[in-house]
């Protein structure tokens, strides 16, 4: 085995080890609301303020 092809072998056998290490931003979007309602991370959607407190 050649030099050249050892590396070739390498890089591909690490490609997929670095492309997770380097992660994704799936999950990671910012959540934009209406006026007047905020985002509740515990039920994963908008829910409206309570202006009268």
């Amino acid at each position: 085995m050649t030099i050249r092809t050892l590396a070739a072998a390498v890089a591909l056998v690490l490609a997929p080890a670095v492309a997770f290490a380097a992660g994704c931003s799936y999950g990671k979007q910012a959540v934009s609301c209406a006026e007047g309602t905020v985002y509740d991370a515990a039920s994963g959607t908008c829910v409206a303020t309570n202006i009268n407190s």
